[in-house]
């Protein structure tokens, strides 16, 4: 499933907290976005234990439970797991890669709050959550009747609110730092082959080894950096965060060289550190030139002229990078009234 509408970390707490109580409510969401720490959160805001139950990992009888003589009759006795006498959150993450069996040991679950004669305490409350199928997981079809009992959401990752929770979380300040600069490099869609790729977990990963490895407090080397980087996260961002720790004795270079108090870095060994200080210039200019040539200010004006002219410097030193710093991709492109003054200033750099 793809819905049309996305939310925020934020917009899905919200959610929860106004829906989740009497409707179930199903997240969608790439692996690694967030999807079980924010029910976590929500669990820990209503002041609910959560329990988690996977459901690659279950069987039929993991949910109904398996049946008990009692007198002249049979009942199923549920899991202790689920079978609790006091209220709480019960998550069902994975649930998309069920089996149709597990799937419908579900139903009533979801529906009724019920299993068999076992009723979840008042005030319980149950969220799904799962991966897409684009998202080369393990998912199999949900059902109709299964997706008509929930209340369906799609998870995206938002830079701005991840840095917020980083810095309360007391992540490593190199990855903060990093993602501050490149939100853009917060999430990248899964790959279709195996190997590692960026996410909000995997950037916690990679700060957790850092944390460990005692980064920023002693020296590590370059090979060490570079199997914690590739370990973690897609090969160009792993590039371009070694390319970021290179520039760790002078954090504000980009913002010297917009100042006119620094120069772009021209040694053929430093080529690794321009292209990270291009791509950074390039999200400063898609991140704080206005979509329309009306809404320049008389400050952004002085920006403007100066990121020509930065340009300019760029090109005599790698012509290529200065290239891909103003081209469009298939996600974003710079101002269409921004490209004309290009153009009309460095029509080479344009074609």
């Amino acid at each position: 499933m793809n819905l049309p509408i996305t939310v925020t970390q934020n917009d899905l707490l919200e959610i929860l907290l106004n829906i989740a109580p009497v409707r179930p409510v199903f997240i969608w969401g790439a692996p690694g976005i967030g999807k079980s720490a924010l029910v976590e959160q929500f669990a820990r805001e209503v002041g609910l234990p959560c329990v988690s139950l996977l459901g690659s990992q279950l069987a039929p009888e993991d949910i109904i439970g398996i049946p008990q003589i009692k007198g002249e009759t049979s009942e199923f006795l549920p899991p202790k797991m689920i079978a609790r006498k006091e209220p709480y959150v019960l998550f069902l993450d994975e649930l998309n890669a069920c089996t149709q069996e597990v799937q419908k040991a579900f139903y009533s679950l979801i529906h009724e709050r019920r299993i068999g004669e076992y009723c979840l305490p008042k005030g319980s409350i149950v969220v799904g959550a799962g991966n897409r199928a684009q998202d080369s997981a393990i998912v199999k079809t949900m059902s109709s009747a299964l997706i008509n009992r929930m209340f369906h959401v799609q998870l995206k990752a938002d830079a701005g609110q991840w840095i917020k929770w980083a810095q309360a979380e007391g992540l490593h300040p190199w990855i903060i730092d990093y993602i501050i600069q490149r939100p853009d490099h917060l999430f990248s869609e899964p790959p279709k082959t195996e190997e590692p790729f960026s996410t909000p977990r995997s950037w916690h990963m990679l700060s957790d080894a850092l944390t460990e490895y005692g980064a920023g407090k002693r020296e590590l080397s370059i090979n060490t950096l570079k199997m914690l980087a590739y370990a973690c996260l897609s090969e160009s961002h792993a590039g371009m965060f070694l390319a970021y720790t290179k520039t760790l004795r002078n954090t504000h270079l980009l913002d010297e060289i917009i100042a006119q108090k620094a120069k772009w870095p021209g040694k053929p060994e430093d080529r690794d550190v321009l292209y990270f200080l291009a791509q950074s210039f390039r999200a400063k200019l898609l991140a704080e030139l206005p979509k329309s040539k009306q809404e320049i200010s008389g400050n952004m004006l002085s920006f403007v002229y100066r990121a020509k002219g930065m340009l300019r410097e760029l090109a005599t030193i790698n012509f290529e990078i200065a290239q891909m710093t103003v081209a469009s991709d298939n996600q974003e492109s710079l101002p269409d009234w921004f490209m004309m003054e290009v153009i009309r200033d460095l029509p080479k750099l344009v074609r």
